[in-house]
């Protein structure tokens, strides 16, 4: 049965590729993006698109609608702990706004775009949803204060919540995949190099207690995660808020993904050792299982080459589009 939902922030990366699933599993999808880190060509053709902030989005959100899918976010580690007040206002702010239009309008289902750096530094691997919670970052520490409110929300006002907890999210999905200004991504960070656009790729640490010595990280393939976003409508239950991993449950090291880079392209790579970058985990690789559970998702594009191969065919189709 087809549903109208709300997407805000997709004209961002991974909210761009839901709306997109959304469209082809025929439902009507209406996005609100404020274009601030996102870009117009990134909503899916057959979306209705509105230039707006998530603190309006009681303008636009009436009972017509099922639920919200909610990507609008800032997102770099970096940017949040120099400037963390703009964090907390947009992520945190804008949530508690949006929450409110949804009360409003009655409009009692959300599935939320979380993160891995809800947890911080991992107490063990592969994380799991009971491990402590410590973000490292104001980033992190505002998804987890969403996290919180939305917990708050649905006990008191009967919502039914999903909370997705990231890992890295690569690859690309058709004419949908990664470029974010600045940056900062280890996949299409690498593929810049073999575009000519970088001259080596930095390698922050190569004496982790790790087989290579490089961190490990836990990578999967957008259109995987796509899939649970919308598994997760139907799973969400009035007056519960779920918390699930999204991950594949196995790591690839930097020098992994540089190998692969390589291989998939057939461009060299060349690397320069930085200096190890501060509250950078060893290994951070999720448990999946809860997903897998109470959401019924079953990643199927685990490979590594696979997720390379498609994030390489749009950095290619997006520079001869320049």
């Amino acid at each position: 049965m087809s549903g109208r939902y709300l997407v805000t922030g997709g004209a961002g990366y991974v909210g761009g590729v839901v709306a997109q699933h959304l469209l082809e599993a025929g439902h009507d999808v209406v996005v609100l993006d404020n274009l601030s880190t996102g870009f117009r060509e990134g909503v899916p053709s057959g979306a209705t698109f509105i230039e707006g902030d998530i603190r309006d989005a009681a303008q636009w959100l009436d009972p017509s609608f099922d639920a919200v899918l909610h990507f609008a976010a800032y997102s770099q580690v970096g940017e949040s702990v120099a400037r963390p007040e703009k964090y907390w206002d947009n992520n945190v702010g804008g949530t508690m706004a949006l929450l409110a239009a949804m009360r409003e309008a009655g409009v009692r289902k959300l599935v939320f775009s979380s993160t891995a750096a809800t947890y911080g530094e991992p107490v063990r691997t592969p994380v799991t949803e009971t491990d402590p919670t410590a973000p490292t970052s104001p980033y992190g520490a505002t998804k987890l204060a969403v996290d919180h409110m939305i917990t708050g929300e649905a006990a008191a006002h009967g919502l039914g919540a999903v909370s997705l907890r990231y890992f890295n999210v690569a690859g690309a999905h058709g004419d949908f995949g990664e470029r974010h200004d600045p940056e900062s991504h280890l996949i299409p960070l690498v593929l810049q190099v073999a575009q000519g656009r970088r001259e080596a790729v930095s390698v922050f640490g190569d004496d982790y207690p790790t087989p290579d010595g490089t961190c490990v990280r836990d990578y999967i393939h957008v259109a995987d995660l796509a899939e649970a976003h919308l598994l997760a409508l139907g799973a969400a239950t009035p007056g519960e808020h779920l918390i699930c991993n999204l991950g594949n449950g196995n790591g690839f090291s930097v020098r992994e993904v540089i190998e692969t880079v390589r291989q998939v392209t057939g461009h060299p790579i060349p690397e320069v050792v930085a200096p190890r970058r501060g509250g950078d985990p060893a290994v951070l690789v999720a448990s999946a299982a809860k997903a897998r559970e109470k959401l019924g998702w079953n990643p199927t594009r685990a490979d590594l080459a696979g997720i390379v191969a498609d994030a390489w065919e749009f950095t290619q189709k997006i520079a001869r589009e320049q």
